[in-house]
């Protein structure tokens, strides 16, 4: 029989799933075909703890004598296959009960049950655990998100205001070496024309000193230390462009939303642990009293 997908690969994918993987041999059907027991062998290799023997239909495979031929047929075709070899073999015998036809076969189902139950217990202690650790580490990551958000937005804003006080360095100079040129150079009737006549007595009185200054250096002078105040301006301009690159933040939608969903975690699905958790425990005493 053809099935549109590989029946080999789907049983291994399943079995990485699964936590319990049973394994009946069946007496009268093909169970120690060689495709069966290549897939166990694989299944063997990857998930040993997971694998259960048993023999189904045991009570149809004839009187005690025949059940236990049956059994050691298995077990040399099994011990045949190194990966399958165990030390301690176990096979149960489990069978469904039929009014209608009483044996004296044991029928070691409830084993099973019972080892299904335990897988369950262990399975739900397990995912409860993990369902704890993971609103932890949700709340771990937002939180660290949050912190990083803040120091990005405290770094942009002390290098904003590095860059600010640079740049105005940087456009200042020039300004203030044009004014005094003006006011050292320029007839005093252009000066009161741009500037007024109050304004501009204000500023000839405050430039005085450096007027004096600028009046006393010659000529070639001036124009190096006009030279040297505009590179002095470039190179306070570049550092604060350099300075003043910022790190990248989060939105302020994005960061609420991520605040929100860190206390929706904090205060309703961690809580639900602890709901499920003492469900879990009544059901399971429940369950032992009955």
């Amino acid at each position: 029989m053809k099935y549109p997908f590989d029946v080999n690969q789907a049983m291994l994918w399943l079995g990485d799933l699964c936590d319990l993987i049973f394994v009946f041999f069946d007496p009268i059907g093909q169970a120690l075909c060689k495709r069966t027991l290549n897939i166990v062998e694989q299944l063997n290799e990857t998930h040993p703890d997971r694998i259960r023997f048993y023999l189904s239909k045991a009570d149809e495979a004839g009187h005690e004598s025949d059940r236990q031929r049956v059994m050691m047929q298995i077990v040399q075709e099994l011990c045949k296959r190194p990966g399958l070899n165990k030390t301690g073999f176990d096979m149960p015998t489990i069978y469904i009960p039929n009014p209608n036809k009483p044996t004296r076969c044991v029928n070691q189902i409830e084993d099973v049950c019972k080892d299904i139950e335990k897988t369950i217990n262990q399975t739900i202690q397990t995912t409860l655990n993990q369902l704890e650790r993971d609103c932890e580490q949700i709340s771990t990551l937002v939180d660290e998100a949050v912190e990083a958000d803040n120091r990005a937005r405290a770094y942009n804003f002390r290098a904003k205001m590095k860059g600010l006080a640079l740049s105005s360095v940087g456009f200042l100079l020039p300004v203030a070496l044009i004014v005094q040129i003006l006011v050292s150079t320029a007839p005093r009737e252009l000066v009161n024309s741009l500037a007024g006549e109050n304004f501009a007595n204000a500023i000839s009185s405050f430039m005085a000193p450096t007027t004096a200054i600028w009046e006393n250096i010659d000529e070639d002078n001036q124009m190096v230390i006009l030279a040297l105040v505009l590179a002095l301006s470039g190179i306070f301009l570049i550092i604060s462009r350099i300075i003043n690159r910022a790190k990248p933040t989060l939105q302020r939608r994005s960061k609420k939303i991520l605040v929100e969903k860190r206390e929706y975690v904090n205060s309703f699905v961690k809580v639900q642990k602890q709901k499920l958790y003492s469900e879990y425990l009544q059901q399971s005493v429940s369950d032992h009293d009955l």
